[in-house]
């Protein structure tokens, strides 16, 4: 049977299809753009003069990354007694705010590893972002297991170094764990996101005008022309760090749970743990790319390309992991009634009804209530709702991390044991120093970074798949024919436009 050499689709209201043969039934990116209109939009904040605002925002945000260097600083000096930290309650703000940044650090590696292998086009409009912020969470989480070892200097020993003293650490002890866990992690989520940047850093050299900022992009572009052979390495290199990063994500804040499963602590003795804390790290994740991508695409304007439906669909992930941490609040409860240990029994008891009652009814109110008012469309693509419900899932995780630490430790099993914690203002002000550090690095990557993948995007727009002009035309008029183009010589001129005489003495 014959076929045409254009096949046209059964239904010409069909829209056109995108980059993956597929009908593009939902446009990703808004407002009619070209590849250039999307490279302009991008490139030129990484390009021209940084506003006010920013400056601004900046210095603010360096405010609070001194205040927390000069806080540490007096933490060295004077040893962790400064904190809030006491007997029986050894572990203190500092794990709470290290479990809570290893959180945040989980929704850039998921955007970027996970929903890439599920073929997610719509997540390629933030997945930069969300990578950037994966990096700069774990940095801040790092800070506080360093500080807390007490003696900085010897941080060193928690490797495995051969040394003098014939020391080495103890492979048995989920701490060590988290050392190679979370090391690993932003080691794969460094090198994962650089790959992700190199054609982005090449087109900003192609644009460079100034001789030092063309020399330093081209070196870290690695010479990147757009090849074919490009192209087919980095999506290689793409898919297989994609696939290396996945696990990670589900097994750094697992190995991190451990720090209370595999102890036999009422409260934290429990197998509910990895899935758990996995899924609250999703949540609090995506509630905080939420949060600054909503800022970011009103300052930046970027609304056509992190559009409302972007925001709907990371809402729709913090309903659905708010449900899941919500459940195993639930759960822990039913456990604790199952396993006829009293011990456990009080534990959770003492939680929802004992001296910390106020922050378990603040965790319970931030992360199980608000998030289901995702489940209203009209709720679920409003900015200003979005925004603030963002907020509240971050404080109520920060609360939850709270509450899973101190008051696991502050009754412990003998009443004689018991004792209250109370956070100083060292406690605070290295919280919001932590803070100040994590949007000193989100801004300057801002500043410097093009902060959507413009490459993936574009790849995800209908004028990427090679017959898109067959549903859309050829650009120019019906009627017009096929468009002159001026040679560059007069004979060559001629020739075009005489007779297949003409063109033959011209080929020949």
């Amino acid at each position: 049977m014959e076929t045409s050499e254009k096949q046209l689709p059964a239904d010409p209201s069909e829209p056109p299809p995108t980059g993956d043969g597929e009908p593009d039934r939902e446009r990703l990116v808004k407002g009619d753009l070209s590849f250039h209109d999307i490279t302009e939009m991008v490139s030129r904040h990484a390009e021209k003069k940084a506003p006010m605002a920013w400056y601004a925002a900046f210095a603010v945000a360096f405010s609070g990354t001194l205040l927390l260097l000069a806080l540490f600083a007096y933490v060295v000096w004077n040893g962790i007694g400064v904190w809030g930290n006491n007997q029986p309650v050894g572990w203190g703000w500092p794990i709470v705010n290290f479990v809570f940044w290893v959180g945040i650090g989980h929704a850039g590696t998921l955007i970027s590893a996970i929903l890439y292998l599920f073929r997610q086009h719509w997540r390629t409009a933030i997945n930069r972002a969300a990578e950037a912020m994966t990096l700069f969470a774990v940095i801040c989480a790092l800070i506080w297991p360093t500080f807390h070892v007490g003696r900085v200097w010897a941080i060193y020993w928690t490797l495995p170094i051969p040394n003098q003293m014939a020391m080495w650490p103890q492979f048995k002890s989920p701490l060590l764990w988290d050392v190679f866990a979370v090391s690993s992690y932003f080691l794969v989520s460094l090198i994962f996101w650089y790959v992700g940047l190199v054609p982005d850093l090449a087109t900003l050299r192609d644009r460079a005008k100034n001789f030092w900022r063309q020399r330093i992009l081209a070196f870290f572009a690695l010479g990147w022309t757009g090849s074919n052979r490009h192209w087919r390495n980095y999506e290689k290199a793409y898919l297989l760090l994609a696939g290396l990063a996945t696990p990670l994500v589900l097994s750094v804040h697992s190995v991190v749970s451990f720090d209370f499963a595999v102890s036999v602590l009422p409260g934290w003795h429990t197998t509910i743990f990895p899935p758990y804390f996995v899924a609250g790290a999703i949540f609090s994740g995506f509630a905080m790319v939420v949060t600054l991508m909503v800022i970011t695409r009103e300052i930046y304007g970027l609304k056509n390309v992190i559009t409302i439906d972007h925001l709907e669909k990371m809402n729709i992930i913090i309903l659905v992991t708010g449900t899941i941490v919500g459940f195993a609040y639930i759960t822990e409860f039913f456990m604790a009634w199952y396993s006829g240990v009293q011990y456990e029994q009080y534990a959770f008891i003492n939680r929802a009804f004992g001296p910390y009652a106020w922050a378990y009814w603040i965790m319970m109110t931030c992360n199980l209530i608000t998030p289901q008012l995702f489940w209203f469309k009209k709720l679920r693509r409003s900015i200003p709702v979005m925004f603030v419900l963002s907020i509240f899932v971050n404080i109520g995780m920060w609360f939850e991390r709270f509450v899973i630490t101190i008051t696991s430790l502050h009754r412990d099993f003998l009443p004689s044991s018991w004792g209250y914690f109370t956070a100083t203002w060292i406690d605070i002000g290295t919280l919001v120093g932590s803070f100040g550090l994590f949007l000193t690095l989100f801004l300057l990557f801002l500043r410097f970074v093009p902060m959507v993948a413009m490459a993936e995007v574009k790849g995800i727009m209908p004028q990427a798949d090679p017959h898109f002009h067959e549903h859309e035309g050829n650009g120019h008029v019906e009627g017009d024919g096929e468009p002159y183009i001026k040679p560059a010589e007069p004979a060559l001129a001629e020739a075009y436009r005489g007779d297949g005489a003409g063109e033959e003495e011209t080929s020949t």
